[in-house]
């Protein structure tokens, strides 16, 4: 094996396309959290650990799962399953990448942050691929707290509380999860069957999870659309945020029966992996500023002069251990005066 071929080999272990998932996922709650003030630096920190966590937790995942991998069609070509890695090579490297993340995390952001982000990371690791996986229904239910942790811990680094912000994001990623591997379990049914998963629709019936599905979505769009009403989010991420949950309830109940379950968990899948994305990108590009800093766009940045000629009080983000002064009111978060 050639470098070329051991690199990719490792990058694929950790599932990229999981960890770009996460980062624009913690990306989107650091931004709505900032409310226009943002600390790039710490952004940067922020989510360049979880997503080495996130990595780490992938790997992990991949060792523990390489022998169900090589029995499902989907799987039978990841690279613990074909043993293109060992399984101790696999250890170290998740050991490496999850260490790297933590002290990241640790050194620039709140132990909050750390927290839940090592919160998830133990409940996707520990109960839901060691153990509850190929044991319990509700597996997925349980695994969808790991995949809210990275938007929260990215929200939390900024905030250092769990606030309602966190609060309704906790609800729309864990209404979000549940549908969207659900959907995956109907389009890949027999490999599921084969692999004796005990997912919804393979335990209780397609139907009944169709049931299930429909419901999430729409405590998804609920969850989505409180953003706005309780003062988080602008009208532009409202109309995007009722724009794809309506489409992705819409496709739910569009199916055709029995014989167009693929095609439709396959669509569903998609939908749901577009809704996401929409919703954090518009929850970072349409977060509202926070009130004090609507007088003047110099309030996020320190030393520019009013144009009225007044010398406001300018104040920004600061990470974890840098904050010396009270909290001003109307401010969504731990914000300190910036010198000038």
């Amino acid at each position: 094996m050639n470098m070329i071929e051991m690199v990719k080999n490792y990058a694929l272990a950790a599932k990229p396309g999981i960890v770009l998932g996460n980062m624009a996922a913690a990306a989107g709650g650091f931004l709505l959290a900032s409310r226009g003030c943002v600390d790039w630096t710490g952004m940067l920190w922020t989510v360049s650990g979880i997503c080495l966590i996130v990595a780490s937790g992938c790997v992990l995942n991949n060792l523990v799962d390489r022998r169900t991998d090589r029995i499902m069609t989907r799987t039978r070509n990841r690279v613990l399953a074909k043993g293109l890695i060992s399984p101790k090579a696999a250890l170290a490297y998740a050991s490496i990448l999850g260490a790297a993340g933590g002290t990241g995390l640790w050194t620039a952001t709140h132990p909050l942050s750390v927290a839940i982000a090592a919160a998830g990371f133990v409940i996707y690791v520990g109960l839901y691929s060691l153990y509850l996986k190929h044991r319990s229904v509700y597996a997925t239910l349980i695994g969808s707290l790991a995949g809210a942790a990275p938007p929260l811990a990215g929200y939390c680094a900024v905030t250092h509380r769990f606030d309602g912000g966190a609060a309704i994001l906790l609800l729309i990623f864990i209404s979000w999860q549940v549908p969207h591997f659900y959907a995956i379990a109907v389009f890949r049914f027999e490999d599921y069957v084969a692999a004796n998963i005990p997912a919804l629709p393979v335990k209780r019936g397609v139907l009944a999870a169709k049931r299930q599905i429909r419901s999430y979505i729409a405590a998804f769009l609920a969850a989505s659309l409180m953003l706005t009403f309780y003062g988080y989010t602008g009208c532009g991420y409202l109309a995007v945020a009722a724009a794809v949950g309506l489409y992705w309830l819409r496709v739910a109940w569009s199916d055709n029966g029995p014989c167009d379950d693929l095609l439709w968990g396959r669509k569903l899948f998609i939908v749901s992996i577009l809704s996401i994305s929409a919703l954090s990108v518009m929850m970072a590009v349409d977060s509202r500023t926070p009130v004090a800093a609507t007088a003047s766009p110099s309030l996020c940045r320190a030393g520019k002069p009013n144009p009225s000629g007044e010398q406001p009080r300018a104040w920004r983000a600061v990470p974890l251990g840098r904050v010396s002064n009270p909290q001003p009111p109307g401010l969504p978060g731990p914000y300190a005066p910036a010198t000038y």
